[in-house]
């Protein structure tokens, strides 16, 4: 037991000394960056946002893996951008770029002979060219517009072979490139949210009550005169523990809601002698709490469990006409991922 916790130790403490190494190489390359090399990059960005064209990333090896994530990244952020392999473009993909749009050329060595065979299309284009490169004094380096120099001293690897530092470095760029455009983009957690729509930032920010509600289509009404056994035999054929009340002279208008607990508060407050001369109007809410049906659900949810008068597991959804929409259920909500 006491070689297995020593052992667990010297893994621990190996493990922790390369997250050392690596964050090193990350702030060594901080330190070399030419703030003129920053800012010409961010101002390609900028430009490329600004004419609405795309940001080009490619890579080649493990360089290609992190263009992918750089461009899914800044797709991510409003920034239309993609992952171009650099074969594939020779072969007829080149294709997708336009005079435009802004290239970023990831390679440790500045080397790479595919891009290499690339890097004149795009000059002949007139493609904007971002190069993260080891070697500033590289022929991919030479041949792009700005140079954002991301070299280490050595991997991370024991053989000092394997992509680890180099690549945590570059995908550490591509990411502080990202961050900085949406801080000068004044990207807001709206924006961010239109392009996640199904994580619970982008269902907060973008979901309405109209969404999520149970459309006034598949709810039954019932009238104000509707005797108890058939208020019952509605709570139970609509499935939802809730029903609407609607107004006897004015179709689709709502005048009352009833919920599983109207109808146990009411038959508890009333004798049993009584409850056969019950009606949906002695057993309803009058004048219920009722949202619109473009409000996000994420005030919806606050009118639920804040309100003037207590908390509320169905609310009514109308429309400017005050007509019924539908019935918007916490459960609903919560399935959603959103209480």
């Amino acid at each position: 037991m006491r070689m297995d916790r020593s052992s667990r130790i010297l893994a621990l403490s190996a493990l922790t000394r390369c997250l050392q190494e690596e964050s090193s190489a990350i702030a060594a390359a901080a330190e070399r960056l030419s703030s003129e090399q920053v800012e010409a990059a961010l101002a390609l960005l900028e430009r490329c946002a600004d004419r609405k064209a795309k940001l080009v990333i490619t890579g080649v090896g493990k360089s290609g893996i992190v263009a992918r994530k750089i461009a899914a990244t800044f797709s991510s952020i409003g920034l239309m951008a993609l992952f171009l392999n650099p074969t594939d473009a020779l072969h007829g993909d080149l294709g997708v770029v336009a005079p435009e749009d802004v290239c970023l050329l990831l390679s440790n060595s500045g080397e790479t002979t595919e891009l290499l065979e690339v890097l004149p299309h795009l000059k002949r284009r007139g493609t904007g060219r971002i190069a993260i490169v080891g070697r500033s004094d590289s022929s991919l380096a030479r041949g792009s517009d700005v140079v954002l120099e991301a070299g280490v001293d050595r991997e991370v690897c024991p053989l000092n072979l394997a992509p680890t530092a180099s690549t945590a470095v570059a995908m550490a760029i591509g990411d502080a490139l990202a961050a900085v455009w949406m801080e000068r983009r004044g990207i807001s957690p709206a924006d961010f949210a239109l392009n996640h729509p199904a994580g619970s930032l982008g269902k907060q920010l973008t979901l309405t009550a109209a969404d999520l509600m149970v459309p006034v289509s598949k709810l039954h009404p019932m009238q104000p005169q509707t005797p108890l056994p058939e208020v019952i035999g509605g709570l139970t054929r609509d499935g939802i523990g809730s029903g609407w009340v609607e107004h006897p002279e004015q179709p689709g208008s709502l005048v009352g809601l009833l919920t599983d607990g109207d109808l146990r508060r009411a038959l508890q407050d009333h004798s049993a002698d009584s409850w056969s001369g019950l009606t949906a109007a002695d057993l309803m809410t009058i004048d219920p709490i009722t949202v619109g049906g473009d409000v996000l659900v994420v005030k919806a949810l606050e009118q639920m469990e804040h309100n003037r008068r207590k908390p509320i597991s169905v609310l009514p959804v109308v429309g400017s006409d005050k007509r019924l929409m539908g019935l918007l259920r916490l459960h609903d909500l919560v399935q959603a991922g959103l209480a």
